[in-house]
């Protein structure tokens, strides 16, 4: 087991309300693909958490506040249970990057019931349906609130001929079964589909491969690629046999989080987490962010580091957390997903933000992204 810890604190003249938060991370081995220009950072999600952890401290030094976080990373196989009842015994606040089976046997720890733990990397949508948890809070998206993001630009475009071609791995599959359940939300359809399922080195044949491999999709407005691991979706833009949009997993994507976000104050927070960690944040370091960033606020407004006092807040309609997206963000309190507005970008610019004018909602217009209330299967909360 690889363990490391980074303890950050604020030394104040007067003892006041102390926080101490764990980041558990578990390494997961990526299978290989076609290309390297996207290695997966070191200290991915964890970066954020410190930025996060950083900005409490800023505030906390002037109500007299101070908050402490505890790192610890698990490599593939290690007893992640063990690790998680450990940290669990020292702080009953626990910020996860984990796989959606982990975070389960996590959250149906003994020791867990009472604690609040944040996901702060798995879009999997069964997290916040009927496999939710009431002591788990989600800090990252669903992939169906990015993917109902797309559909509403789909419809808004009346891009309405559409096709799809997904990958293999299940990161794929499941965000092509979160698109299609996106695309009947908003009254649209699949004209057709293909599964890519080849593992050849497109680099240096994709302009000879896709052109075949697309025509057989015919004629469309846009297509769309399932392929969460960027593996072959890059090599298939400009490639397609019809000259037409590519969006999804490539192209114009529907993200957390992007260096091409400068507006609301974005900016500020992009150029200190620069200046912190040399890179740019991605939409795991975001995720980790907004959790340590929401257990701040929740702290900063009551004054208590109760877990049961937090969480009450953290669900109530008095919350909000300030996040840099045009709108305060809050939690639904029916499975604890973090509402929030989708960026829809392309590597360069920023394009809009879901969700786009029209799209209305009777309580909340960030609900018409993911699964709304009388959607919801998650009984945990009630």
């Amino acid at each position: 087991m690889a363990t490391g810890a980074a303890i950050l604190s604020a030394q104040v003249a007067c003892a006041g309300v102390s926080l101490d938060i764990s980041y558990l991370s578990i390494e997961t081995s990526l299978p290989p693909t076609l290309s390297n220009l996207d290695p997966v950072p070191q200290d991915n999600g964890k970066a954020g958490a410190r930025t996060g952890l950083q900005d409490n401290l800023t505030t906390g030094k002037f109500l007299d506040q101070t908050y402490t976080m505890t790192e610890t990373t698990l490599l593939q196989g290690d007893d992640a249970l063990t690790a998680a009842r450990n940290l669990l015994a020292r702080s009953p606040f626990l910020v996860l990057d984990a796989p959606p089976d982990i975070l389960i046997a996590i959250a149906d720890l003994p020791e867990a019931q009472g604690a609040i733990l944040f996901n702060t990397s798995s879009g999997d949508l069964t997290l916040r349906d009927a496999e939710c948890r009431a002591n788990l809070l989600h800090s990252l998206p669903s992939d169906a609130m990015r993917t109902d993001a797309l559909a509403q630009v789909f419809v808004q475009k009346r891009w309405n001929d559409l096709v799809m071609v997904s990958g293999t791995r299940p990161q794929d599959v499941t965000y092509a079964d979160a698109m299609r359940r996106s695309l009947k939300k908003f009254g649209l359809k699949l004209s057709a589909e293909k599964v890519w399922a080849f593992d050849a080195d497109m680099r240096r044949t994709a302009s000879q491969e896709i052109p075949l491999f697309t025509q057989e999709l015919g004629d469309y407005d846009a297509l769309i690629l399932a392929d969460e691991l960027h593996d072959f979706g890059r090599y298939v833009l400009y490639n397609t046999w019809e000259p037409r949009p590519v969006a999804g997993s490539e192209g114009l994507s529907a993200v957390t989080w992007s260096p091409v976000i400068e507006q609301w104050g974005a900016a500020q927070l992009q150029s200190r987490f620069e200046t912190a960690h040399g890179r740019d944040m991605n939409s795991q370091d975001y995720a980790a962010w907004a959790a340590i960033r929401t257990l701040g606020e929740a702290v900063t407004r009551t004054n208590s580091a109760e877990p049961a006092t937090l969480r009450d807040y953290i669900l109530s309609d008095g919350f909000e957390l300030a996040g840099f997206k045009g709108r305060p963000l809050t939690y639904r309190p029916w499975n604890g997903q973090l509402r929030q507005p989708i960026a829809i970008a392309h590597p360069r610019a920023l394009v809009a933000q879901a969700p786009l004018e029209g799209f209305l909602h009777q309580n909340n217009e960030l609900d018409s992204l993911g699964l709304d209330r009388p959607e919801s299967r998650c009984e945990a909360f009630q």
